[in-house]
């Protein structure tokens, strides 16, 4: 395997993966997944045939995908390295991004790029201002502080 450490980050890109497949993927595994997820193997005591259904994804995505090895793997390095707190905060981050409609992400992306260049304080202010505007200002704030269109991802 090329990446010796490879096989460390598969479960983490796979949680992500998962998390980002989006809400049909989601519907459509809702009945074949048991309610009790405490019930489920470890990673050891899958079937290969279970394995296999998991990497899948993962596998096609990595061979369709060149330009964005290297992404996932800092994705997944990332996620190594967080907290179970950093942890949940970003499955919740997931989650709340895969009900954004089309136009809410593109107020996320524009925000977050914005409040990535500002001091602490100042991004509390920000923040403060934006949850009082109104929609049609967030939009015209929005048009005056576009969004970077590099790196989209959108998955």
């Amino acid at each position: 395997m090329p990446f010796p450490s490879f096989k460390l980050h598969l479960v983490p890109l796979l949680i992500g993966l998962a998390a980002l497949a989006g809400p049909a993927a989601a519907q459509s595994e809702a009945s074949t997944t048991p309610s009790d997820t405490s019930s489920l193997p470890t990673w050891e005591r899958l079937t290969p045939e279970q394995r296999e259904r998991l990497i899948t994804p993962l596998r096609d995505r990595w061979n369709n995908e060149p330009d964005a090895r290297a992404r996932m793997l800092a994705h997944a390095q990332r996620w190594q390295d967080m907290t179970p707190e950093e942890r949940s905060r970003a499955r919740s981050g997931m989650k709340r991004w895969r009900h954004m409609d089309p136009e809410q992400r593109e107020q996320m992306r524009a925000l977050f790029a914005r409040m990535r260049a500002l001091p602490p304080e100042q991004r509390a202010t920000l923040k403060a201002q934006w949850r009082a505007m109104t929609p049609e200002q967030r939009r015209e704030w929005v048009d005056a502080n576009p969004p970077p269109r590099e790196g989209r991802q959108d998955r």
